[in-house]
């Protein structure tokens, strides 16, 4: 499988792959097109989560920051366990493809 090749659409609604799951990891591949967060939603995760931006373009933002994070291919951040974070936008015109890797913090 290669991770930017054949992507599902996701005009209608992002596409969530699930490559990587067991009792410590979880990786997916994560396609958007103009997805956000719902209007007052945040994440509140119990594990820990890295994610890299692959192609495309989005903006993130934490309940403990200003400002918004622009994200574009190779950037990527590192989400402690339940920081509060949303997807605030991504890019309408084409996918924006996440790699997300959710473990627990610690090795627990």
């Amino acid at each position: 499988m290669n991770l930017l090749r054949d992507l599902p659409d996701a005009a209608t609604g992002e596409v969530v792959d699930m490559l990587v799951v067991d009792a410590n990891v979880r990786i997916e591949r994560i396609i958007s097109r103009g997805q956000k967060s719902p209007d007052g939603f945040w994440y509140d995760q119990d594990d820990a989560e890295f994610v890299v931006i692959l192609a495309g373009a989005a903006r993130l933002r934490f309940a403990d920051e200003v400002s918004t994070r622009a994200l574009g291919p190779g950037d990527h951040v590192h989400i402690a366990a339940h920081r509060r974070h949303r997807v605030e936008w991504t890019d309408p015109a084409r996918e924006t493809v996440w790699l997300a890797v959710f473990y627990h913090e610690g090795g627990e």
